[in-house]
């Protein structure tokens, strides 16, 4: 994001370069060239989505024929149809660990409560969620920061355009498999989802990243890929692909990516998203055959296998209607207190965090101890439950699953308590979800669940590991929905399972606020088409209801954290400016023939990422804009040292001396700079033409467009730069360059302060709420 951000004043220099996170500021932030990924803080860059066409650009596509663009097309069917089989190996993976890793541990335990050695069951139960807890944090803390957490804000900003360091890389994807499952082995309440989409972008990534020199991956039908456009589209893919493998919803999968995640959308990347979610489905389906007959261990009735809530006799009546809605409203405001309290916790985090690593993993200490003090302690407040005389399953419960848990109780009783919390996580919503067990929980036994998850789930994400959000809040929404449905036992026909989806779709709603997607992945959770009208009005109900006091959880975070995220929808007060009214110098160009020695002045006292070319006489009449080069080109063109003593156009002499791939973008850490190339004396007096070299159809807008409208074709081409020329011909060709920076609503409230208080106020916060209702 540093590229041709203007100079700044004093005593404004601190506000853009620090995030929001460490400073308690009302008003956030977003313009800053730093925010907090994962738990550090690091520098961002934009990403170029608009693609370069410069004259190698045009030579290239000219010389390609129909076997060279067949490649092309099968490449990407191809390398989605990887993303596919490698995902879903992944995520079957780590449900097996997940399944096995925390069975063993609630046998063991279980194991020693049966011979009465409580104390030593709760000192195993605690050593072995430290241990995993501590794991987690180390390797998240030393290896990759950017790790932390669920990785959905991070890699909604990367498809908005936002470039961070390390959220993609080979070691982000290896801590994030390996931290994740033993994050959620430790019975923090977190989820496997977030992790698992992020996992899935990370793959998509490394795949497209065009071949590595350094391990020999260097075949040419891969170097189609070299852009960041191409690999925003297998971003996508990867992002649905790793919700389809954490929920077994290939449909929903792909639904999430055009909801919530991606900023731009085509029919073509449709088709190869759904392409690839359908893969997942395929091979998940035949691994988890295998896991039926038994040869997975303590994995095959554990994740990913659909939870059973279905009903043949399902009826709808009037009288079902006001418990639904009640659902709805109740998961709305659950949902938006939920948001504001995690955004709070996530602030006191960081700024504790920010002090030392020993910090971040003291608070990941702290939150495992006190996980596993209120998981086996509380159970121990409920009263034993005879066993019913008609269940279908074992009871009590021995060992790591089922509905009718043993713990301290005498044979033939159960503890309903213990069920749902000295349990996994899939295991827990499992039983809320299951059919015929109207009488299987008490009323105290549900508020005491719904409260631990409620506080447990905030207090565990922010912990420096890979955590993820969606499950801790099916969990929370699901027992607070089968606590709605007791309450209304005698006056509903629904069952308390129906009930607990019900509120799990709605906490959904009232936290992530996305309709479609997360209808249709609750439906493929559960198979049962028959809930899909009730599903829908929790959901529209509870989204209308928090979208009244706040944004979607992610939303928030990002912001938060510091990520300059472009919305859809523009300020109002936006139309009333044009885009001179935020456009700030001074301006670095470059001529078309530049002396060596001003290219390197320029790269090295600046860090813009892109620089406008223009013409002067006598190479032509009057002073003219060609275009806009990048500095990654000029770096190339520097170190190629392909220099003229005059200045005169190099004409087709520069396709001899460069070819296409040496402009293509790089992999990650292959980033070269300016410090790395010596040039003499007599070097720095040479010229070079930058002509073929330069982007020669640049987007621009004239200086009295409205700034909404440039923030809109800003955001819908995904530009990195716009250029700003002037309405009259005279003087300068170009005003300025427009960035991210630029659109920033604290940068232009910054600029024009007498915005926030004018009469735009109100609207301004009332209207985008407004438009995401509908």
């Amino acid at each position: 994001m540093s590229e041709n951000v203007p100079p700044v004043q004093t005593h404004d220099h601190e506000a853009l370069t620090s995030p929001l996170l460490p400073h308690y500021q009302r008003a956030s932030n977003s313009t800053s060239q730093l925010a907090i990924v994962g738990v550090n803080v690091c520098p961002i860059e934009s990403l170029d989505y608009e693609i370069a066409e410069n004259d190698f650009y045009k030579q290239d596509w000219r010389a390609r024929d129909k076997i060279q663009n067949f490649q092309y097309i099968f490449m990407k069917w191809l390398l989605c149809f990887l993303i596919g089989c490698i995902v879903s190996v992944v995520g079957f993976c780590n449900n097996l660990a997940v399944e096995n890793i925390a069975g063993v541990k609630f046998v063991i335990t279980s194991n020693m409560m049966l011979t009465g050695r409580y104390e030593m069951a709760f000192l195993v139960f605690f050593l072995s969620n430290l241990v995993l807890t501590l794991f987690a944090a180390i390797i998240t803390t030393f290896i990759s920061p950017a790790a932390a957490g669920s990785g959905i804000p991070e890699m909604k900003a990367y498809l908005n355009g936002v470039d961070a360091p390390g959220i993609i890389s080979l070691r982000t994807l290896i801590v994030k498999i390996i931290g994740s499952i033993s994050a959620v082995s430790s019975s923090l309440l977190v989820g496997k989802a977030g992790p698992m989409m992020h996992i899935g972008a990370c793959i998509a990534s490394l795949l497209g990243q065009g071949g590595s020199r350094r391990y020999g991956l260097t075949w040419k039908w891969i170097r189609f890929f070299k852009n960041d456009r191409d690999r925003r589209d297998l971003v996508t893919c990867g992002s649905a692909a790793g919700i389809a493998a954490a929920f077994r919803a290939p449909v929903g999968g792909v639904l999430f990516a055009l909801e919530e995640m991606a900023s731009w959308w085509t029919s073509g990347l449709l088709w190869r998203a759904f392409f690839t979610t359908a893969v997942v489905a395929i091979i998940l389906r035949a691994l988890i055959d295998v896991c039926l007959s038994g040869k997975c261990g303590l994995f095959g009735k554990g994740g990913l296998i659909m939870f059973d809530v279905y009903s043949a006799n399902i009826s709808y009546h009037m009288q079902d209607v006001p418990p639904v809605l009640l659902l709805g409203v109740v998961g709305g405001i659950l949902g938006s207190l939920y948001n504001f309290l995690l955004d709070k916790v996530l602030r006191v985090y960081a700024i504790i965090n920010k002090k030392s690593v020993t910090y971040k993993i003291f608070i990941a200490c702290t939150i495992s101890i006190f996980t596993s003090c209120l998981l086996f302690g509380l159970p121990w407040l409920a009263s034993c439950q005879p066993c019913p005389l008609d269940s279908t399953e074992d009871c009590p419960t021995i060992g790591r699953s089922g509905n009718y848990k043993k713990f301290q109780c005498p044979p033939g009783h159960y503890n309903d308590l213990a069920s749902l919390i000295f349990n996994t996580n899939d295991d827990a919503i499992r039983n809320l979800f299951s059919k015929n067990t109207d009488a299987e929980f008490q009323h105290s036994t549900m508020l005491i669940f719904f409260v631990t998850c409620f506080i447990l789930s905030i207090i565990s994400y922010g912990v420096v590991a890979p955590a993820g959000l969606f499950v801790p809040v099916i969990v929370t929404g699901a027992s607070y929905g089968r606590f709605v449905g007791m309450l209304f036992n005698s006056h509903t026909n629904l069952n308390h399972g129906l009930f607990a989806v019900l509120g799990a779709a709605s906490f959904l709603g009232g936290s992530m606020r996305m309709t479609v997607s997360l209808c249709v992945i609750i439906l493929e959770l559960t198979n049962n088409l028959l809930l899909l009208p009730m599903i829908m009005i929790v959901l529209l109900v509870s989204k209308t209801v928090a979208d009244a006091f706040n944004g979607n959880i992610y939303d928030l975070i990002m912001k938060a954290k510091g990520f300059p995220y472009l919305e859809v929808h523009v300020e109002p007060y936006m139309r009333q400016l044009t885009v001179a009214d935020v456009v700030t110098g001074p301006l670095q160009v470059c001529h078309g023939n530049e002396k060596v020695g001003n290219i390197v002045h320029i790269l090295k006292t600046t860090n813009h990422q892109g620089f406008p070319v223009i013409d002067e006489p006598p190479h032509s009449e009057s002073p003219v804009l060609y275009g806009l080069i990048l500095r990654a080109h000029l770096i190339t063109l520097l170190k190629k040292r392909v220099f003229l003593r005059t200045p005169v156009r190099i004409g087709s002499d520069a396709f001899r001396h460069f070819s296409a791939d040496e402009f293509a973008k790089k992999g990650l850490g292959n980033v070269d700079k300016i410090e790395d190339i010596k040039l003499t004396e007599e070097e720095m007096e040479m010229f070079l033409d930058l002509h073929p070299f330069t982007n020669a159809s640049p987007y621009t807008v004239v200086e009295t467009m409205s700034l909404a409208k440039a923030s809109t074709l800003f955001r819908e081409v995904g530009l990195r730069h716009l250029l700003v020329i002037p309405k009259r011909t005279t003087g300068s060709p170009v005003v300025g360059i427009l960035t991210r920076h630029d659109f920033m609503p604290e940068h232009v409230l910054g600029l024009h302060p007498l915005l926030v208080n004018s009469k735009w106020k109100p609207l301004r916060i009332a209207l985008p709420r407004f438009l995401k209702i509908f």
